[in-house]
């Protein structure tokens, strides 16, 4: 929820935080006021949350202040905020279409995808202690071109899993309770992998991993 107020202020599951993405694309739509956001899973373990909470700051503040901005020029401004408080690279790109959204070199592209994702959050990874590190970011590059060579929509849930885990062995991302947790879900019998960038594992498929789920959602980001 988004509320005109004299001083910005941001409150995330009732308590006052700091929440730079969010402060910036306030500061970008030239407005200052009161967000509440309410997270249903884990901030900062790699579920682009703070993706998710500043698209939606702007879409609703765009709303509360009656700014007239069009959706792109709004997710323009989300995505900006995020890059420069370095907590993301394009995740808001995802978050604003839902579903299974993909880019091999001709644009973004989507498929619907109707799953349920089990996880367990083990521990935050501060996402700009990757950005800001050249070397990995250029081997994440060259590792992310030759998975994305080899991904297609049609792959099932089991399968990207399967194709996420390779990359992110590749380029070394893996941390040791992250490659636990994945191998003990292999040996029940699932396929896992893990979420950028946190200590959380994904999966599916495992019949004695399930800590919590989350469903796939196919709707976009909107005002409800």
């Amino acid at each position: 929820m988004v509320e005109p107020s004299p001083d910005t202020s941001v409150s995330l599951n009732g308590e006052l935080t700091t929440f730079e993405p969010v402060e910036n694309v306030l500061q970008q739509l030239n407005v200052s006021a009161a967000v509440s956001l309410t997270a249903s899973v884990p901030v900062g373990y790699g579920f682009g949350a703070s993706g998710a909470a500043t698209l939606a700051t702007a879409l609703a503040a765009n709303d509360a202040f009656d700014l007239e901005r069009s959706r792109e020029d709004l997710l323009e401004a989300a995505h900006r905020a995020e890059i420069e408080a370095g907590t993301g690279l394009g995740d808001v790109f995802i978050q604003d279409r839902g579903g299974l959204v993909w880019n091999t070199g001709d644009g973004p592209q989507r498929a619907e995808l109707s799953a349920d994702l089990e996880y367990t959050a083990l521990d935050g990874i501060t996402t700009s202690t990757v950005l800001d590190d050249e070397q990995t970011l250029e081997r994440v590059r060259k590792c992310g071109r030759e998975s994305l060579s080899r991904f297609s929509p049609k792959n099932s849930l089991r399968e990207l899993l399967d194709l996420s885990w390779e990359f992110v062995q590749r380029s070394g991302l893996a941390t040791d309770q992250v490659t636990k947790e994945v191998q003990r879900v292999e040996r029940d019998g699932g396929a896992a992998s893990m979420a950028m960038f946190g200590e959380t594992v994904i999966a599916t498929g495992a019949q004695n991993f399930v800590e919590r789920t989350t469903p796939v959602t196919n709707e976009g980001a909107h005002i409800c």
